[in-house]
């Protein structure tokens, strides 16, 4: 049998390179930066896996590449930078790695809101600055407190249940929006309230975002949105950037409609140099850090890798995204190991 080679875009935590040398001839992109598309494209081409990450694009032109690529393991809970539809047609098996980054993300979210609250940055960098001249001021960088107030949850998967469960300590009033209602005993049970996205807006003291971003949900926060939310309100976004329209938050944190955001994660991704969202005081941004713990890093590596070899072995993988395509290419006739 042919020893299954594998591509790996990004040098990846323990163990995930450990678990695929074990079975497969593996290659990996050393540098920090993603390669790019004319480097996927080259490294692809002999290849039978494809471990990648959410900043790789894999299209047509790169499965065209590959002629005998058999899986796609994306790093990542999100897969929408793979062609899933052109995948199944192909009969390549995609995979992702849900459920480990839950509580990762779910902490980060409930920091970032926290944090532009209590305008925690601005602390930060005014200390730093050398601007702190007096002991203690009544007004200094007063913020907004959290307790008791009302978080509207848009998007109630795993990490959107993570947040609302850890929201209990805050004593605040959880409404939730998703396209599909929860029964009423799991709503009695975590307490949750049942909105339309656009009750959810106006009632809501912090609203935080945790869909995946598909046709549906492209911009699905734009001006008429912004505009719905209290002025008194704060937008966190730790799911995708183009959930959001950029260019309509900026006008909001800019205009007040809204008293400020956090954001780890962007239309474009690293943020242009010259986006407006860096000139302003009352936004946090961070660098698509939500699920940067070892914990949850080192066991996505792990998923990832096996994912690839229950593959290669003919085996249904943990975590399948495409189920259609066990009826376009059966395991057997992937099997490599």
């Amino acid at each position: 049998m042919v020893k299954p080679r594998v591509y790996v875009t990004r040098m990846l935590p323990s163990p995930a390179l450990e678990i695929l040398k074990e079975y497969c001839e593996v290659e990996v992109n050393l540098r920090q930066e993603p390669p790019s598309k004319r480097e996927l494209i080259d490294r692809v081409k002999d290849k039978h896996a494809l471990l990648c990450l959410l900043t790789d694009s894999v299209d047509s032109e790169v499965m065209n590449a590959a002629s005998d690529l058999r899986v796609i393991s994306t790093y990542s809970v999100g897969y929408d930078h793979v062609d899933v539809e052109e995948a199944t047609r192909r009969g390549i098996y995609v995979t992702n790695t849900p459920g480990v980054l839950t509580d990762a993300v779910a902490d980060f979210t409930w920091a970032l809101l926290l944090g532009v609250a209590r305008r925690i940055v601005e602390a930060d960098r005014y200390v730093r600055s050398g601007e702190w001249k007096v002991a203690w001021s009544p007004t200094l960088l007063m913020g907004c407190s959290v307790y008791g107030k009302t978080i509207g949850i848009v998007g109630l998967g795993r990490i959107g249940m993570a947040v609302a469960e850890r929201a209990r300590g805050f004593n605040v009033r959880v409404l939730y929006y998703d396209v599909r209602r929860l029964p009423l005993e799991v709503e009695q049970r975590l307490n949750l309230e049942y909105r339309s996205l656009e009750e959810l807006l106006q009632e809501s003291d912090f609203v935080s975002l945790h869909v995946p971003l598909t046709k549906e949900t492209y911009h699905l926060i734009g001006e008429e949105e912004l505009r719905l939310m209290k002025k008194t309100a704060f937008l966190i976004n730790t799911s995708r950037g183009a959930i959001v329209d950029t260019r309509a938050l900026i006008k909001a944190l800019k205009e007040g409609w809204i008293a400020g955001a956090a954001l780890d994660v962007f239309e474009k991704e690293p943020i242009e140099e010259d986006n407006l969202l860096l000139k302003l005081p009352n936004v946090i941004l961070a660098p698509h850090i939500a699920s940067a713990t070892v914990e949850a890093r080192s066991k996505m590596a792990e998923i990832a890798a096996l994912n690839i070899i229950s593959v290669l072995k003919g085996e249904k993988p943990p975590h399948l995204v495409n189920l259609d395509v066990l009826n376009v290419k059966p395991l057997e006739e992937v099997k490599m190991i």
